[in-house]
């Protein structure tokens, strides 16, 4: 928990997306970005929307559905799986980049619901494509598994993966279901993260708020903040080593 507090950097963070389900937090870092990929489709497509009205390219893959929430002209949609091998029903990630985007070597951003497949989906993934996204943004699920040693060393090595080359830059629990209390620790079932590449983060320091001014529920259901045991441990007159 210690190496997922998030941390506060130069670059704010935004919303976007709807105020309930479907959107999220972002850095305000997103010029430049060319395309974002969006494994997972919902019943609405606004944050893809706003990233495709920033001028992204924006590739959404689902097997399950026949076509996006909304339309726009910088979507592309492809009716498969996102997973970690390519055949009639599935893609992996990597496949999927080089397909749409073909020599490309820009910067991307990546968001991605895919109801606990993603921790596969990130150790199957390259680290040449995952230093290629600048921004992740991740709904986690099943996270009061944890404690269960098979989960704890698939989601252990999926959240190494990621910390390798980004940092965690804010954590909102999904009030869509309860949270665990296990062996003292409050544990969200669904939270989304979103980690920003180290080599865009300058001036870094522990976020102290939570939650964030900008979020907000994904549900009717009552306002489930951040537990205190995933950031109270943080020194407070310290910053966070990046290992950049």
């Amino acid at each position: 928990m210690r190496r997922l507090h998030p941390v506060s950097t130069d670059k704010p963070l935004i919303r976007m997306g709807p105020a309930g389900d479907g959107g999220y937090l972002v850095p305000d870092d997103l010029a430049g970005i060319e395309a974002c990929f969006s494994p997972g489709v919902a019943s609405s497509s606004g944050f893809e929307k706003d990233c495709a009205d920033l001028g992204m390219k924006v590739f959404l893959a689902d097997r399950s559905v026949d076509q996006p929430a909304e339309m726009h002209e910088q979507f592309f949609f492809t009716k498969k799986y996102i997973g970690v091998t390519t055949n009639e029903d599935f893609m992996t990630l990597d496949d999927w980049v080089d397909a749409s985007l073909p020599g490309s070597q820009t910067d991307l951003l990546l968001q991605i619901d895919i109801e606990g497949y993603e921790y596969e989906v990130f150790l199957a993934l390259s680290d040449r494509l995952m230093h290629r996204f600048r921004i992740i943004v991740v709904e986690f699920h099943a996270m009061g598994q944890i404690f269960n040693l098979p989960f704890f060393r698939l989601a252990s090595r999926a959240f190494d993966k990621i910390l390798q080359s980004h940092t965690c830059v804010h954590i909102h629990p999904n009030s869509c279901c309860e949270p665990l209390n296990i062996r003292g620790f409050v544990i969200p079932s669904v939270a989304e993260f979103t980690f920003l590449r180290k080599d865009r983060i300058s001036n870094p320091s522990y976020a102290r708020t939570f939650p964030h001014p900008l979020d907000a529920n994904n549900t009717d259901k009552p306002t489930f903040p951040l537990p205190q045991c995933w950031y109270s441990n943080a020194p407070m007159n310290s910053n966070p080593n990046l290992g950049k």
